[in-house]
């Protein structure tokens, strides 16, 4: 592979970007359409976005050469991805972007535990460091709730709820995985993309699209093309850097979003929710990133670590 970090760089950050904003947008149009409406709009657009990239680049997967068994992994990919993007729909409606964010490395230690337990991989050390940083980061972000957690509040419904979210997730990732050596990963979102767009639509209510004022109608379709977009750079980065580099750039998703949602808010404070954090709660949300970081790039540095000691 050539490698171009700054390209690199330049897709993964804008995947991060995208990804950390996204949850600011779907709250406002969360406010006049439901979940399943919003995700079946989102996915619709992705398929057909991604049908007419991959037909004007002639890389159009040839999906009757794919058997049963492609099939069916296919089909848990459709899955686990709907599941995914309406569970997190569903828990914005009870916590605010920053919390939801904050649970999003839960997608990769979710698949790095599946990949212990289904394909035999080694959980290293500094995954379990991570692991460890991350729990102690999620105790410190939620000092303040402690008695909402008591009192099964809806706060800790939308929490249930975005955990769930999160590991549902690791369907369609072990989906691409596995499909990784017959389509490369824009293929494989097709067939995925227009099987949840098909799994939505008798749900959905597209008649809402009506009642949304001008920066609802802005942040819908700024959803929309966040699927296309964000997946799409997020594959690109991975055609032009390191793995590790890119997960490094990509853990930082919760920061992103706590940046924006200040920004958001700063900007139309009657538009946007404001979260009122205090400092161990920022502490709490940089160990949670340092956990994710510590698990995409730490057996690089206990490398240097150990080199330099010898």
């Amino acid at each position: 592979m050539n490698q171009q970090p700054l390209l690199g760089f330049f897709f993964a950050f804008i995947a991060a970007c995208m990804w950390g904003s996204l949850p600011i947008a779907l709250q406002q149009v969360l406010k006049v359409m439901d979940a399943q409406t919003i995700v079946w709009f989102r996915f619709a657009v992705a398929a057909v976005g991604l049908f007419f990239i991959l037909k004007i680049t002639k890389t159009l997967p040839n999906l009757a050469t794919l058997h049963f068994q492609h099939w069916l992994l296919i089909l848990l990919g459709i899955i686990g991805l709907s599941a995914n993007f309406f569970l997190y729909n569903v828990a914005l409606q009870y916590i605010p972007p920053t919390t939801s964010q904050v649970f999003s490395p839960f997608t990769s230690f979710g698949m790095i535990l599946t990949g212990v337990w289904l394909f035999k991989e080694h959980f290293a050390f500094h995954q379990k460091i991570g692991l460890l940083l991350l729990i102690l980061g999620l105790i410190f972000f939620f000092n303040e709730r402690f008695s909402d957690f008591l009192h099964f509040s809806l706060y800790l419904k939308g929490i249930i709820i975005c955990i769930s979210a999160s590991l549902v997730w690791v369907a369609y990732g072990i989906c691409q995985k596995l499909m990784s050596k017959r389509l490369a990963a824009q293929q494989v979102l097709l067939p995925i993309y227009i099987g949840c767009s098909i799994v939505f639509l008798p749900v959905s209510t597209i008649s809402q699209v009506t009642n949304l004022n001008i920066i609802q109608i802005a942040c819908l379709i700024y959803c929309c093309l966040n699927t296309l977009i964000a997946y799409g750079a997020y594959a690109e980065a991975l055609n032009h850097w390191d793995v590790a580099k890119v997960s490094a750039i990509v853990t930082q998703i919760p920061i992103l979003t706590l940046i924006f949602s200040e920004i958001s808010q700063w900007l139309a404070p009657e538009h946007f929710m404001h979260e009122d954090l205090n400092w161990i709660s920022y502490m709490g949300a940089l160990l949670v990133v340092s956990g994710a970081l510590f698990s995409a790039i730490g057996h690089r540095i206990l490398e240097k670590i150990t080199n330099r000691q010898q």
